[in-house]
């Protein structure tokens, strides 16, 4: 049957986008990573570019962990003995010991009880808070969380949802005011690094005033952190978010594999009824094939790796060409975020200029992405630049230098 109306329906949307400057476009396509060697970091080959090779300023990758031969060869050797695929969702016969080692070494990871395995991060967020939210739940949500946030909470529809000031503690203060005593359950939640421009959540005060509201909800005021920015790359053994900030232990912590891990899927630990509940009522976890035995393997490797004085030894990198980034960014006169997050954010404040600099930086071979409205809001145009362990102070010199040379 044609679609032809629907066609040109779409096809006007895309214009929209197009002509608002928001269209996303075609993907680049990774053909080929050429390792690292001496000064210099691993750089990627693109489809459609036989002349340059390109140094990547724009993964999530921020240990380098996805190219490290440990995690390779363990993946390799799961795949051999299990095969590609789990066959199944976990309650029928997808669960492979793989998977209940792993998220036993993530609740010992971040002293929890138990831990729980997703395909995606983005899936863990969208499978926990549905599960937590009743009409009898409000939510109350930082204004920059993430997508899977805002995507989370308009599935469960709860009984009140309220949105503070990014990290304002005053309007959270306010928002549990407004919601206490008219609902039996209260969700304060936030990132735990903010992915557009590397700011973090103040946990101690948040779990502070989650605290001070506790005793007027019936089925208390629970803190949940996505910290999928955070984990693995932030904080001195990287326990992420919590660690940096000093806090005490939020009440649901979701993470992710597929960033500093360097594998693929998200988490959520917590206590061992929390983690026993979603098992049964979260339904991304019940209705989706898991990750990948060989996969799990793989991450199993990465959480032993980055608990390891090598671990500590790539964090002690990671920081140090964070540093060396950002203080180049100052000496050039751009502006920037402070912070010690991977995510280094030049502030452009223009669309036009946004773009002009990302292409300059890809003509020269390095990739960096873009951020226009409505990403983030108007003025606040940037490029986010994401270092990594991988780069190497040569790498960091010369990137500053393509930007030096912008005109």
């Amino acid at each position: 049957m044609p679609c032809d109306r629907l066609e040109k329906a779409l096809s006007l949307e895309l214009g929209e986008l197009r002509e608002n400057g928001t269209l996303k476009g075609s993907e680049s396509v990774v053909t080929g990573v050429i390792p690292a060697d001496g000064e210099r970091g691993p750089r990627f080959e693109l489809a459609g570019d036989t002349e340059r090779q390109y140094l990547r300023m724009n993964s999530n990758s921020y240990l380098g962990l996805s190219l490290k031969i440990e995690l390779i060869e363990a993946e390799e050797e799961a795949a051999r003995r299990f095969g590609t695929g789990p066959g199944a969702v976990r309650f029928i016969s997808g669960t492979y010991q793989a998977h209940v080692d792993l998220e036993g070494r993530l609740a010992a990871f971040h002293d929890r009880q138990a831990g729980m395995v997703f395909s995606s991060a983005y899936a863990a967020t969208m499978g926990v808070l549905p599960a937590l939210i009743s009409a009898d739940t409000a939510v109350i949500s930082d204004a920059l969380n993430h997508s899977c946030i805002i995507n989370a909470m308009r599935l469960a529809r709860p009984g009140a949802k309220y949105v503070y000031n990014h990290l304002d503690l005053t309007d959270l203060d306010k928002k549990l005011e407004s919601a206490a005593g008219t609902h039996r359950r209260a969700l304060v939640v936030t990132d735990g690094i903010f992915s557009m421009r590397g700011d973090w959540a103040p946990l101690p005060e948040i779990i502070e005033l989650a605290r001070s509201y506790d005793s007027r909800f019936e089925e208390n005021v629970v803190v949940i952190v996505d910290d999928s920015h955070g984990v693995g790359a932030f904080g001195k053994t990287g326990r992420g978010t919590e660690e940096f900030t000093g806090s005490d232990q939020v009440d649901v912590l979701v993470a992710t594999l597929g960033k500093a891990f360097g594998v693929n899927g998200g988490y959520v630990v917590g206590g061992r009824t929390l983690i026993e509940f979603l098992r049964e009522k979260s339904a991304f976890y019940i209705y989706s094939n898991p990750i990948t035995p060989a996969e799990a393997s793989a991450a199993l490797r990465a959480v032993e790796l980055v608990d390891s004085p090598r671990g500590l030894e790539l964090l002690d990198h990671l920081r140090a060409m964070t540093a060396r980034f950002e203080q180049g960014l100052v000496r050039l006169g751009f502006e920037t975020i402070a912070g010690e997050h991977p995510v280094v954010p030049l502030m452009v404040r223009d669309t036009a200029r946004t773009s002009s600099l990302v292409g300059h930086l890809k003509r020269n071979g390095v990739l960096a992405t873009g951020l226009n409205f409505p990403v983030v809001p108007k003025g606040d145009e940037e490029i986010r630049f994401q270092v990594s362990a991988d780069h190497t102070p040569n790498d960091i010199d010369y990137t500053l230098g393509v930007l030096a040379s912008f005109d």
